[in-house]
């Protein structure tokens, strides 16, 4: 609406510059039947087309100066997101504080991806493909100049990481429980017609609040979330407009709530929370980038954790652990079968039947009889669970298919990457 106001404004006074250098003298207008007159006419015409030019370049260049557009100037400047566009932000450290490489499996790489599926894998653009199974890494391809070290923007798969977090204070007793108010720890969110909205309905996304999540507009609060420099502004700028826990609506700005309500609850960054009680008790072996709105800012909670596929790996197999990592229980195995299971009760908006696909910032489907629980990022960034094969699937790449399976609806490229894994698993 602000630039719907501004483009009309500009136009008023493009027209009133069209008006004023237009109108010819008497003179002129008595000449109008000769050659000089039309010659004149036309001189006054070009005149204003670059008065109009002009005053519209200075008018857009104008409303882009403006500080609440910091965001728009960075999206012009970069367009869509990109898998390796972390150098472009501030980002904090989530340090590997015990790195240890995986087991290589005795049948480590002697399979090859089938043939059927290598141009699907090329036409995505898949930059690493990794599958981990009995807790040893079996298989592990890369293209372009992507390695077991290269970082790759996670995207919504950062989501899943939030949910574990949140798991994780309330183990540690930062959190009384997934039902607790968000107003304990925000009182501006005060609960929509007499509900309390939980921590509860941020997880399983039924918060009902007014977040559009919509990826081509450069105007979106999801535009303004990935290249703004202020979250706090977007994420506590939303409203409760619905009755939370009806409606399962996918919304990144409940995730980035969730990421500020870990922050106040621990009273640690999200960066140094996740490594104490996630990245370094995995063993990771590299240390993760995730990216901030600005220097020493928030981290983008709903997206931005850079890593490289072997580390993204260890997200499944901790599940696969039932939260145990070395031994030692990281998370509580009871939240973590909540969070990856599907809660029924909500109405999935956009379908229009009830949710079987999300849980607590996971997403659920259903595979040849195996309910596999993953984490899911915008350009077909994928980790997956399959407890009855013992294995893990990362997937990274560039894109992912545009069309959804009628009966679960996900988008299905995913079944080239389960169906290229059996193939390989043993």
């Amino acid at each position: 609406m602000e630039l719907v106001i501004f483009l009309g404004v500009v136009g008023i006074i493009c027209l009133i510059g069209l008006i004023y250098t237009y109108t010819p003298s008497k003179s002129g207008y008595m000449k109008n039947n000769s050659n000089k007159g039309i010659q004149n006419n036309k001189h006054y015409l070009s005149r204003s087309v670059r008065w109009i030019v002009f005053i519209f370049i200075v008018g857009i260049g104008g409303y882009l100066a403006l500080p609440s557009n910091y965001y728009l100037r960075r999206a012009l400047t970069h367009l869509l997101p990109k898998i390796d566009q972390y150098p472009i932000f501030e980002n904090r450290v989530v340090k590997a504080g015990s790195p240890r490489p995986w087991e290589l499996s005795e049948a480590y790489n002697t399979k090859s991806i089938p043939e059927r599926y290598l141009p699907r894998f090329e036409e995505l653009g898949t930059v690493a493909y990794v599958i981990i199974q009995d807790n040893r890494l079996l298989f592990e391809q890369y293209w372009e100049d992507y390695s077991p070290e290269s970082h790759s923007n996670s995207f919504s798969m950062a989501k899943s990481i939030v949910s574990l977090a949140i798991g994780w204070a309330i183990d540690d007793g930062f959190i009384r429980n997934v039902d607790q108010p968000v107003s304990d720890f925000f009182p501006e969110f005060k609960g929509y017609d007499g509900k309390a909205l939980t921590l509860r309905h941020l997880l399983t996304m039924s918060a009902g609040v007014d977040f559009d999540e919509a990826y081509s507009s450069p105007f979106s609060p999801t535009t303004q979330l990935y290249y703004g420099d202020d979250l706090q502004e977007i994420a506590f700028g939303m409203k409760e407009i619905d009755e939370p826990g009806v409606n399962f609506i996918y919304q990144s700005g409940v995730t980035q709530l969730l990421g500020f309500i870990v922050e106040k609850a621990t009273g640690e960054k999200l960066s140094d929370y996740v490594s104490r009680k996630l990245w370094t008790p995995m063993h990771a072996e590299e240390s993760a980038l995730w990216s901030l709105d600005r220097k020493d800012g928030m981290e983008k909670a709903y997206c931005c954790f850079n890593s490289n596929a072997r580390d993204f790996a260890r997200f499944g197999q901790l599940l696969l652990n039932n939260g145990q990592w070395d031994g030692q229980q990281l998370i509580s195995p009871a939240y973590l079968a909540e969070a990856t299971s599907p809660d029924t009760r909500l109405v999935y908006k956009d379908l229009g039947k009830p949710n079987h696909c999300y849980g607590f910032q996971y997403w659920i489907l259903d595979y040849k009889g195996m309910k596999i629980p993953y984490m899911r990022g915008i350009l077909g960034q994928y980790v997956f669970t399959l407890p009855e094969k013992n294995a893990v699937i990362v997937r990274l790449g560039h894109k992912r298919s545009d069309t959804y399976t009628a009966d679960q609806h996900y988008p299905d490229d995913i079944n080239t990457w389960l169906d290229a894994a059996m193939d390989l698993l043993q």
